[in-house]
């Protein structure tokens, strides 16, 4: 279970170009990272993250996002 500035941390890492999205190649160039996103969101993989809680469609995970689907996944403290 992660707090909100555990994510943002996170999150903030594998935003490389601080654009505030994480795109689908950030998720796969941190592959380590990706594998805490995914059992903090209860997802298998970078791409059912994206189907599952990509709510705009970009094609990127915002840290709102991010943050929702941890907290459906209830591993958000």
């Amino acid at each position: 279970m992660a707090t909100e500035q555990e994510l943002q941390s996170l999150f903030n890492t594998l935003d490389r170009d601080q654009d505030g999205k994480v795109s689908i190649n950030d998720l796969f160039l941190s592959p380590g990272l990706s594998a805490i996103v995914s059992s903090e969101t209860n997802t298998s993989s970078p791409q059912e993250l994206l189907v599952q809680y990509d709510s705009d469609e970009d094609g990127s995970i915002t840290f709102e996002e991010l943050k929702e689907a941890v907290k459906k996944a209830s591993n958000l403290t």
